[in-house]
């Protein structure tokens, strides 16, 4: 099958997206695109789908029905290479999920190392470069135990950076951290947003989806609510369920 022009399909779709856990039906019939360059902000409260939602992206969590296509590939495809394509997939955690006994510059050379089969001399002069640009240049030979949070955070960035993947997935990367080390992280996220990076946030930091997102998806009890433009849905929410959320943001 050759496939369509680059601008003929979005970077990501979900269709009629269903996901259970037993009797609870976490995801129900999600279908909605994210185009190519876009940043997308998934909110809502707790337990309404969020992380399950983008966990779903690289198949970190099976769905029961539906669709999900990444650069037009069907991600949930039995014949799909799942180490292959999760190799072309960032993905950044709350938990930072650094190895303690390698050095910074290591946790990020190994993927490309090891999967993409570079050699060492180039994956170490691409780990130094992103390092440079999450502003680490001076802790290449750290240990992620000598880090701040934050400081880990922005390893875990360069390393899914390191893959060179079409997209990236942050999943809450600022709810571990104490509030000071917030900032740092989310300017090596708008950074990226600027560089036309395509990106899926599940986050709570609503000044970053106000001034950095192209979208905002509201989710709650496993379905899309609402989804708009930032300055649509913080200004006029259409549900009364983004009204209520956003006045308990605001209350807080």
């Amino acid at each position: 099958m050759t496939r369509p022009a680059p601008s003929q399909y979005p970077m990501i779709s979900f269709k009629k997206v269903n996901k259970w856990y037993g009797e609870y039906h976490a995801l129900k019939e999600i279908t909605a695109d994210v185009e190519r360059g876009e940043v997308l902000v998934v909110c809502g409260p707790s337990g309404s789908g969020k992380s399950t939602l983008i966990r779903t992206v690289n198949r970190l969590e099976e769905i029961q029905g539906g669709r999900i296509e990444f650069d037009a590939q069907d991600v949930h495809s039995p014949a799909l290479d799942l180490n292959t394509f999760r190799s072309h997939v960032g993905f950044v955690f709350q938990s930072f999920n650094l190895f303690p006994h390698l050095s910074v510059v290591d946790n990020i050379m190994l993927a490309p190392i090891n999967a993409l089969k570079q050699k060492k001399v180039e994956a170490k002069g691409r780990a130094l470069e992103l390092l440079d640009r999450v502003g680490l240049a001076a802790k290449a030979e750290a240990y992620p135990g000598q880090l701040s949070g934050g400081q880990q955070q922005r390893v875990a960035i360069a390393r899914a950076l390191a893959m060179s993947p079409p997209a990236m997935l942050f999943d809450e990367p600022t709810s571990a951290l104490d509030p000071e080390m917030v900032g740092e992280v989310l300017q090596v996220m708008k950074g990226l947003a600027r560089d036309g990076m395509t990106m899926i946030c599940v986050t709570h930091e609503m000044n970053f989806a106000r001034e950095v997102a192209d979208q905002i998806w509201f989710m709650d009890e496993g379905s899309i609510v609402e989804t708009g433009k930032p300055e649509e849905f913080f200004t006029t929410p259409q549900s009364d369920r983004a009204r209520k959320f956003l006045s308990e943001l605001r209350s807080h």
